[in-house]
């Protein structure tokens, strides 16, 4: 009776998304990104609220399990947001199981300025210092040679996005880490599904995380990840997710380790209930199991959607590459394999328009525009109104609140990203008709201009 029921509360939801959702709408702009759903999504959705579980689940095992196969990594943990990926892979570097390699208020850890703030932000709010390195421009990921100039005693590890699905130079960065001993985290947010040398991103370093927010790869409307091949780590990981404690049962299971009441931890009595031992000052950022539903019905999608964003991409750089002595179109090393996020143009400084012209020109005809996210993020008022002790590349200890022009210019590619560099879509729902318009519309407004 109960699978009777379920098929035809599924059957009556079909014939309600044919009719509401399958009809083809007229674009009338063009967005910059956006999410793709189908029947199947919203069946896994049903499914998911039929059991009425609510939190993490059969659907949540299910995922994080699938998601680890589709990397390659041994461990996939979900949560509720990118940022909280990034978030609980910089907290769990400062766990006191890690012994002398643990991070410490005060150690330095290696970025960008040139990108998202979450990626910054857990390294400020975990009381370490970002050391920023300038980008390259084309791939506008971090130049690599600069970053062992930068290296001090104190920096313990490198954080860092692959940009907008283009691969930074993994080869040289974990060279480096390696070298200097330090902590790899990758953020892979924008980056699902790109590779560099035919091995998945978010997989090479000792962390990599990742996105499910509507304007990635794949959706689970608000929803994340970290991965890692290294069980110390998934278990401080698992911890810092679940509210810190020292137990890694799953919801609705009890005594996995056969020790519930047979430990004596921190200052506790001998016996106390393990499940309710904490370990970390840690959070809650565990997800749905109708979130893990709809992820696991994308992730099927994940191949189909990565080629469109190839072609979309590809069929970019063919309908621009005329217009190279003004517009800098992305490049990519010849060992990556992006996962087009979205689709970077830079203005030359010899062109007869600047980008804030171009991308109102845009806008107003319908076509999607987004900066580099926070361009120089020095410069956002996030690090002008608040002291934040921070170093540029080599330099010494400086204050966000203090610092002048003379130190911005030690990032002046980052500069130039802020004023020069703005990107445009390629997400699956984009079809060749939309390439068209846009493509259109800058050679219009270059000819214009």
């Amino acid at each position: 009776m109960e699978r009777f029921l379920r098929k035809l509360v599924k059957t009556t939801a079909k014939i309600y998304y044919n009719s509401v959702f399958k009809k083809k709408r007229e674009k009338k702009y063009i967005p910059a990104s956006g999410k793709l759903l189908d029947w199947e999504d919203l069946s896994a959705m049903i499914d998911a609220s039929l059991d009425m579980w609510l939190t993490a689940g059969r659907f949540n095992d299910k995922f994080e399990k699938e998601f680890a196969r589709y990397l390659g990594v041994k461990y996939a943990l979900s949560t509720n947001s990118g940022s909280s990926a990034n978030l609980l892979a910089i907290s769990a570097l400062t766990s006191h199981k890690l012994g002398e390699r643990r991070l410490k208020k005060g150690d330095e850890v290696i970025t960008v300025a040139a990108g998202f703030p979450t990626t910054v932000n857990p390294i400020i709010q975990n009381g370490l210092i970002p050391v920023f390195i300038d980008c390259e421009i084309g791939t506008y990921n971090i130049d690599s040679s600069k970053i062992e100039e930068a290296i001090s005693e104190n920096t313990k590890a490198i954080f860092i996005a692959h940009t907008l699905g283009n691969t930074f130079d993994l080869d040289k960065i974990k060279s480096i880490c390696e070298k200097h001993n330090l902590w790899l985290i990758e953020d892979s947010c924008d980056a699902l599904g790109a590779e560099y040398n035919s091995q998945k991103t978010g997989t090479v370093g000792h962390i990599g995380t990742y996105s499910f927010y509507p304007a990635h790869h794949i959706t689970m409307g608000e929803g994340g990840a970290v991965v890692t091949n290294d069980q110390e780590l998934y278990r401080i990981i698992l911890s810092f997710r679940d509210w810190g404690r020292d137990c890694w049962c799953k919801p609705g299971k009890d005594d996995t380790c056969k020790k519930r009441f047979k430990m004596q931890l921190g200052n506790l009595p001998f016996g106390y209930d393990h499940k309710y031992t904490y370990s970390h000052i840690g959070y809650n950022l565990k997800i749905t199991d109708w979130q893990a539903a709809l992820g696991l019905s994308q992730l099927k999608k994940l191949p189909q959607f990565l080629q469109k964003r190839t072609k979309n991409a590809q069929l970019l750089t063919g309908k621009l590459s005329d217009l190279q002595d003004i517009l800098i179109l992305p490049t990519v090393h010849s060992n990556v394999q992006p996962s087009w996020f979205g689709y970077l143009i830079s203005i030359k400084p010899t062109a007869n328009f600047s980008k804030q012209q171009l991308v109102e020109y845009l806008e107003k005809n319908g076509i999607g525009t987004r900066q580099l996210f926070a361009g120089n993020i020095l410069r956002q008022p996030l690090f002008v109104e608040n002291d934040i002790n921070l170093r540029i590349g080599n330099s010494s200890i400086l204050n966000s609140k203090n610092l002048t022009e003379d130190d911005y210019k030690l990032l002046p590619n980052t500069d130039f990203i802020m004023n020069n560099t703005f990107w445009i879509g390629t997400f699956p729902a984009l079809e060749e008709q939309d390439i068209d318009k846009i493509s259109d519309a800058i050679h219009k407004f270059v000819k214009e201009n």
